[in-house]
């Protein structure tokens, strides 16, 4: 059985997007209009109806009230929604979730934030669809890529120490933390994040969180060709402050590092913790020690469409560039029924840059991980929707679409070096050497694929991933009901 999706032409085309004039019609037309962002009235759920702004503007009361199963998101919804919303949710979070069920209520309260939510508007809304997943979202047919894994970026196997990933010459990721306030179902290290679902038995840091840092500084000291360290996890904002800023103070006394990135998807999910007297105070020393130093500081987060961006969240922003961060920028993820297309892209990019003070900066594809098809985009897409943004922002603020490709790192979508339509695959090689070719010296020389999702390729290609089908993976799939 084969799945209907949409036909592409062009077996190997070289790198490059279509021309203007074969552009879709959707990406062709785009006004601005500035746009007052206004907080959504959180009393239109019936949980709510009685919670005061001061309680609202509370980290620990968003932190106690996060919706974490079917019971709490119905005592919230009240008879909003039907029971068979409930049991799509159900059925999802028990055969197909990646990632647990954790939602603050201001991550909630941006769903239908303009109107009292029923089932339809809950089903159509874009924060909805990746961060409440249902049964019902994900693909019948194919939901997983035969080539999906758990660790897609292999970051694992890059670690230096427990949690230090050197993937390139001069940067590391220091994953601090293995919790977030809240889980996005589409997470690049479900592996590691968040308790175990039915469907993933997550693993664990082996070590303790104090050892795990001290070995992180320990390795940092000793490497003086690392000058860019990315502070994540998990989330930042679920690390205790005084412990994140007791590390960042021992990161600042390293010579060789010169730029430090906070990752906290909280800034724009849980910004009260971001407006906290002691996370303020304490960002304003940090900052303080860094501009001293000459140490670029800056926070990044994770916003994925343009309802996300409230009062709130530009408050929590602009409070981070008070303290004297260098710049909070976003990082967001391609996703189909979220941001695909040139218009939820551009207000997006308008909205944290008018309202919130952040700058646009990556739009990824969606990582390979299992259970994620309904929200992979193809290649082709991200290119056509990359040129279709360009001449709407300031140069600087104008996002790079990429693809990050497992082993090779983040790649523009242009810059693929050859890409079979047909097939869905592209090639892609690297320009740098890191710590991975050190060990494997012929591995600067390859090319790396990524692949687009089965249902986006013509029939034909289709036909060719089911007739060499060896481990029967999308025989078994597509023979399912």
């Amino acid at each position: 059985m084969l799945v209907p999706g949409p036909a592409t032409s062009g077996r190997c085309r070289p790198r490059g997007g279509r021309p203007d004039s074969e552009m879709p019609e959707d990406v062709r037309r785009y006004e601005y209009r500035y746009r007052e962002i206004v907080e959504p009235d959180w009393r239109r759920f019936p949980g709510w109806w009685n919670v005061t702004p001061a309680q609202w503007r509370d980290a620990q009361w968003q932190r106690a009230h996060c919706v974490k199963n079917e019971r709490q998101l119905r005592e919230v919804m009240g008879n909003l929604v039907d029971d068979a919303f409930y049991a799509d949710l159900a059925t999802d979070q028990a055969r197909h979730a990646t990632m647990s069920l954790l939602l603050p209520p201001h991550v909630l309260n941006t769903m239908v934030p303009d109107a009292a939510p029923d089932a339809d508007r809950l089903y159509a809304d874009p924060v909805r669809r990746y961060m409440l997943p249902v049964a019902s979202d994900r693909h019948p047919h194919w939901p997983s890529h035969p080539y999906a894994t758990r660790d897609s970026l292999h970051e694992a196997e890059m670690w230096v120490r427990e949690g230090l990933t050197h993937r390139y010459p001069t940067k590391v990721l220091a994953e601090v933390v293995s919790t977030c306030p809240q889980y996005c179902g589409h997470c690049t290290r479900m592996d590691l994040v968040g308790p175990s679902t039915p469907q993933v038995d997550k693993y664990r840091f082996a070590l303790r969180p104090v050892d795990r840092l001290a070995g992180m500084l320990d390795y940092l000291r000793a490497t003086p060709g690392v000058r860019d360290v990315v502070v994540s996890g998990g989330d930042v904002a679920n690390l205790p402050w005084p412990r994140l800023e007791a590390f960042l103070d021992q990161l600042l006394k390293i010579e060789s590092v010169r730029d430090i990135r906070l990752a906290s998807k909280a800034l724009a999910g849980l910004p009260q913790h971001w407006l906290g007297t002691e996370v303020r105070a304490g960002m304003a020393r940090v900052a303080g020690t860094a501009a001293r130093r000459g140490v670029g500081l800056a926070v990044h987060t994770h916003v994925n469409a343009a309802q996300q961006v409230t009062p709130l969240v530009a408050e929590a922003s602009r409070a981070m560039l008070a303290a004297g961060v260098r710049d909070v920028r976003n990082q967001g993820v391609l996703m189909r029924g979220v941001n695909d297309s040139q218009a939820a892209l551009l207000d997006l990019c308008f909205a944290l840059r008018d309202s919130a003070g952040i700058t646009p900066y990556y739009f990824y594809l969606c990582d390979m991980i299992p259970n994620c098809e309904h929200w992979r985009l193809a290649l082709s897409r991200a290119q056509e929707l990359q040129d279709s943004i360009m001449g709407y922002l300031p140069g600087f603020a104008t996002p790079r679409l990429v693809c990050d490709v497992p082993y090779a790192g983040k790649r523009w979508v242009h810059q693929v070096d050859r890409y079979d339509r047909e097939l869905g695959i592209s090639y892609w090689t690297k320009s740098f050497r890191g710590p991975v070719e050190e060990a494997d010296p012929g591995a600067a020389d390859r090319r790396y694929e990524y692949y687009d999702p089965l249902d986006t390729l013509p029939e034909s290609g289709r036909r060719h991933w089911l007739a060499d089908d060896r481990s029967g993976l999308l025989s078994e799939l597509t023979a399912r009901p």
